[in-house]
């Protein structure tokens, strides 16, 4: 372990010399590896938060001259997993010869536009609002960082006179300004005025530092976020207990957990009442120390301070007013209860909108909370999709370690509301806003298909996962589940999908089911009931236990699942949807059938009694009649195929060409065949359909609904 390692303990030293030899001489490789290092560390910086930058010397295409060039984080993206394709690259002396065009602070919006004549590399991002703020500097490195040890001094009553006297006047500061042109002319004066500073404290906001090569700038950049971690934690120690110590303690993390699964369903409806989101919960530490705490009632109304925070958690958060221990099973009473509170946020939410807005405004957004605090419990967030949602929950962790320590220095202040709307009402973040990509047509809706690790239930939890919505898989099977959860993260993401074991034929298990589904997304919208048995036997062949076995799988467990499916779908009271997957053999009777084609017709009919019932609930139950899926299908399993064909008078190799020459269409039926059935029945075009059944078997007129 090298002596670099060793003497930082608040941050990790990741810097591999052996690796960065390789990229010797190369700096925007440099630039790419030492900003990859400092977002693998959550302790320097957010996720998607700060950026980085390097000037280096290149050929101008144009001249074929030696030119200067800055190569810094564009829009968006990650330092984490920033590639050379997220990076823009300018002409540094046109970027600078701006400022001879600049109008003024009342203008400075205009300036975006204008990086756009300053692109070298054609190919590059599109530069980000802070590009001046790394250009107007003139070192070759540079890193700006979000590190909630920083932000805490930042964030402090008292942070400028913290600054200087913590680092000997060798940090500037700079007071709160919104990012842009104007900030970065304000960084090159706090220089300028202050030379041979090491770096620069932006006041609520964040951290600049630098250095002539990349090391050095890493280097630098970690001494100061260590000296501010080390400053905090002196101050812990000799203030005690945070957050004014603990008012209320939490119940056991599995009882927490309980609580947390019943109340999601009914929070997801009242934050639903515009756009349907998805939920994140979580009851880490650091959020437990918080909400529990006699400082909690001051602090949280107050909001955050970094505009990287608050864009992704609003002004301020929603405090439940709700006993850890209480009873929610009267979801009535509760929903009665919390009512007042939305109302009273939403309320909150308009008139913030109202007083602060400016006569080119955006239109007023979604009025419901991102960020919903249970004291004892844990903390829930809600947005368009799991990651955002996990992503502001994460952003409120780091808000509630910059309160902490700016209480613990100090006094914790947050930003002006009217400074937070101009951040979050900015005409230039609405027009990111409007460039993001249509959302799919089952963003924002949460689905459980039963069987979904494998055969016709993993192509529908494909399908609903490539339209956008997030997936329970689920199976009796570990490896099997494994598999599939290892496939689903590759193909779509981390937060496209969660599992869970549920055995169909026992309501313990879908109980654990649906709370896991509360618990990863919120709740759930669509159940598909795919799980099934094939047993293919003459009436006298045919046991009582092959008999029950059929029946509980088919019938018993359509009957559990759905009747779980509709008290979550009540719960949110925001609609939904269930699909049962039947068969033809529901209408069609054939030899060798009575136990699987009598389950399935009991299957259709719970299918029409459900949706007779349920229809005032805005609850949809539709039926999809598969017939002869033989592709990676598990049907074929437990001696079905072999009872088919023997029914048929043919071998088992001739099955697939027989069920396709009997069908109208003389076409195989594959898993996607059922996958875009169930979509088409949830995807939106057929929201005023219910009750009613789609066969996709070829065309089988036998199976004709009459």
């Amino acid at each position: 372990m090298s002596v670099e390692t060793t003497r930082f303990k608040h941050v990790s030293y990741l810097w591999d010399e052996a690796e960065a030899a390789k990229l010797a001489g190369d700096e925007v490789a440099l630039l790419i590896y030492r900003s990859n290092l400092l977002g693998a560390d959550l302790r320097l910086t957010n996720y998607g938060g700060g950026n980085t930058s390097c000037k280096a010397m290149a050929k101008d295409p144009l001249t074929g001259q030696e030119t200067e060039v800055m190569w810094v984080k564009g829009s968006g993206g990650d330092l984490g997993t920033l590639k050379k394709s997220g990076l823009a690259a300018l002409y540094v002396d046109r970027l600078r010869s701006l400022k001879n065009i600049y109008r003024g602070i009342e203008h400075e919006d205009e300036m975006v536009e204008l990086f756009n004549h300053c692109i070298y590399d054609l190919d590059s991002k599109a530069p980000s609002i802070d590009t001046p703020l790394h250009g107007f500097l003139p070192f070759r490195h540079i890193d700006h960082l979000h590190p909630d040890a920083a932000i805490a001094i930042a964030a402090a009553k008292d942070g400028e006179k913290i600054t200087k006297e913590l680092f000997g006047g060798k940090i500037g500061w700079v007071k709160w300004q919104k990012p842009g042109f104007e900030l970065g002319l304000m960084l090159k004066q706090c220089l300028d005025e202050n030379p041979g500073i090491r770096g620069i404290m932006l006041g609520s906001h964040g951290l600049f530092t630098w250095g002539d090569t990349a090391y050095e700038s890493y280097i630098n950049t970690l001494e100061v976020i260590e000296a501010c971690a080390d400053y905090l934690e002196q101050s812990y120690a000799k203030k005690g207990a945070a957050f004014g110590g603990p008012k209320i303690q939490s119940p056991a993390a599995d009882d927490r957990r309980k609580q947390a699964a019943s109340l999601a369903p009914v929070l997801r409806g009242f934050c639903s009442s515009e756009r349907k989101m998805i939920g994140h919960f979580t009851d880490d530490p650091r959020i437990l120390e918080f909400i529990n705490s006699n400082d909690l009632g001051r602090l949280a109304p107050l909001g955050t301070s970094c505009p990287d925070h608050f864009l992704r958690t609003k002004i301020s958060p929603l405090v439940l007013d709700l006993e850890p221990a209480e009873d929610l099973s009267d979801v009535k009473a509760l929903k009665e209860k919390l009512a007042p509170a939305f109302e009273a946020y939403r309320k909150m939410y308009q008139e913030y909108y109202e007083t602060c807005k400016h006569p080119n405004s955006p239109a007023i957004r979604d009025s419901n909370p991102v960020v919903i605090l249970y004291p004892g419990v844990g903390m829930f967030s809600f947005s368009k999709d799991k990651q955002t949602a996990r992503v502001a929950a994460e952003f409120y962790i780091n808000a509630i370690n910059v309160m902490k320590g700016a209480e613990a220095i100090s006094e914790y202040t947050s930003l002006p509301r009217q400074e937070a709307f101009n951040i979050e009402y900015w005409l230039l973040e609405e027009a990111k806003l409007q460039r993001m990509p249509k959302p799919k047509a089952l963003s924002g809706r949460i689905a459980l298909v039963t069987g979904s690790a494998g055969g016709i239930g993993k192509a529908i939890a494909k399908k609903f996962a490539e339209e956008g919505a997030c997936v329970i898989l689920n199976d009796i099977n570990q490896e099997r589940l494994d598999g599939a959860k290892a496939e689903f993260q590759k193909a779509y993401g981390k937060d496209s999908s969660s599992t869970t074991i549920l055995d169909v034929t026992n309501a313990a298990s879908i109980a654990d089911a649906f709370a896991d589904a509360a618990l990863a997304f919120g709740g759930v919208d669509i159940v598909v009931n795919n799980a099934g048995i094939s047993i293919s036997k003459s009436i006298a062949d045919h046991s009582i236990e092959e008999w029950d076995k059929l029946y509980d799988i088919l019938v018993k467990g359509q009957f559990l699942v759905s009747q779980a499916g509709v008290e979550m779908m009540r719960k949110q009271a925001i609609g939904g949807d269930i699909v049962n997957i039947v068969s033809k053999n529901a209408v069609v009777a054939g030899p060798n059938n009575p136990g699987y084609g009598s389950a399935k017709a009991a299957q259709a009919h719970l299918t029409r009694l459900m949706a007779a019932e349920l229809g005032a609930d805005k609850i949809r139950v539709n039926t999809v009649n598969p017939d002869a899926v033989i592709a990676d299908s598990n049907i074929w399993a437990g001696g079905w195929a072999e009872g088919r064909a023997k029914a048929y008078g043919i071998t088992v190799a001739e099955l697939p060409a027989y069920y396709a020459k009997r069908t109208l269409l003389n076409e195989v039926i594959l898993p996607d065949d059922i996958a875009n059935a169930c979509y088409a029945f949830v995807g939106g075009l057929l929201n005023k359909s219910t009750g009613n059944a789609l066969n996709v078997d070829g065309g089988v007129a036998m199976g004709f609904y009459r």
